[in-house]
């Protein structure tokens, strides 16, 4: 693995306060946090962690760059889907966890553009830094008949009617680590012994691998996810009428447990450069785990929505016709270049196009959804 950039003296003394909180944590609870609490603490703690500090983390002068960041192509094909949504809920659209705001701006004016606005485009937000970032955004790139269309939630709604949309949040939920030994199941957490060190612990909540299968081999460590499956149930719950579409990277439970995915799928990103190390540059880098599919359509079964499919990215998009829009512009054009380049990136199973799938869930809504028109992959799961 290529060396690490090195954090600027800002950094190193940002991410400090950061470590002598968790280490008063681990402290407190006996010397030992479960991974999903450190997690939490890393990426969410007020004003130190990794979401909620100041730092950049989108783009080119981030850590890594979201679809939204790539191009407008993105929002403008997900915007059909969208449509499709409007047209039968007449409803609102709910983004969770809204990044820079980048995809909420430009699915309003291309929802604009085909005369398919929602009632209001609602933010769900936990990080004060990234709503105040996405405001400025909004602010700067809308016109003021769709920036009044922008409210940003604390909450969840409790009834809601319309299309709830939601770009890379599921790999951003704190996991647990759970690590298969010839004496049984330990789970793997945090200590600190002068540095940040990994401790197992025997398993004490035997549900969180009720669901792995029986025959993994012993030494094999990964993560499980309950947090995941309680959003998915929030999200049923609060949704009357409409869908839910989550875009991430993962797989489905067989492929996502294979035996050679023995030391599971934690990544670390930090200046654009990807590691498995979750305990260096805490509060520094992002730290993500790929999604379990499986999960996620069973927990959504489980609270009274429906599976409306399941696909990989690039059908997706192919399926929402981003061959159609990128068709608009000109070949010769610069602009016709960009796009070009994008949808490489989105479509290209060397890309993005294969390992991120999408995910979609519907109540009181009976029309298929045009996304999963055709390489609909729900029977895998």
């Amino acid at each position: 693995m290529a060396a690490l950039p090195i954090p600027t003296t800002a950094q190193l003394e940002h991410g400090e306060l950061l470590k002598t909180l968790i280490r008063q944590k681990i402290h407190d609870a006996g010397g030992w946090v479960s991974f999903a609490d450190f997690m939490h603490l890393a990426l969410y703690t007020p004003a130190l962690g990794y979401y909620s500090g100041g730092a950049q983390k989108f783009g080119l002068a981030g850590d890594f760059v979201t679809a939204p960041e790539i191009s407008p192509l993105f929002a403008q094909t997900i915007a059909r889907q969208a449509m499709q949504v409007m047209h039968i809920c007449d409803g609102d659209i709910l983004e969770i966890g809204a990044g820079t705001g980048r995809l909420a701006k430009e699915l309003l004016l291309e929802l604009q553009l085909l005369e398919s606005l929602p009632q209001r485009y609602l933010i769900l937000e936990v990080s004060d830094h990234l709503r105040h970032i996405q405001q400025e955004v909004i602010e700067k790139h809308l016109p003021i008949e769709l920036q009044q269309r922008v409210v940003w939630l604390n909450d969840l709604p409790e009834n809601f009617n319309g299309l709830m949309l939601g770009n890379e949040v599921l790999d951003a939920i704190p996991v647990h680590l759970v690590h298969k030994t010839v004496e049984g199941w330990f789970e793997r957490g945090v200590g600190f012994d002068g540095e940040f060190v990994w401790l197992d612990v025997p398993l004490t909540r035997p549900e969180l691998v009720k669901h792995l299968p029986q025959d993994l081999p012993n030494g094999y460590l990964t993560e499980v996810c309950p947090a995941a499956s309680g959003l998915i149930h929030s999200l049923a719950d609060s949704l009357q009428q409409g869908a839910i579409l989550l875009v991430d990277y993962g797989f489905s439970a067989h492929e996502y447990y294979h035996p050679q995915r023995s030391q599971g799928t934690l990544m670390c990103h930090f200046q654009h450069h990807a590691h498995p190390n979750p305990l260096i540059h805490v509060g520094l880098q992002d730290v993500t785990a790929h999604v379990d599919f499986t999960q996620i359509a069973l927990a959504g079964k489980a609270h009274g929505v429906s599976l409306s499919g399941y696909a990989t990215q690039a059908q997706f998009l192919m399926n929402c016709g981003i061959l159609d829009i990128l068709a608009q512009h000109s070949p010769d054009s610069p602009q016709f270049m960009q796009l070009a380049a994008a949808a490489q990136k989105y479509l290209s199973p060397a890309e993005m196009g294969d390992l991120f799938k999408v995910i979609a869930f519907a109540k009181n809504m009976d029309e298929p959804l045009i996304g999963f028109a055709q390489g609909d992959k729900s029977h895998t799961l």
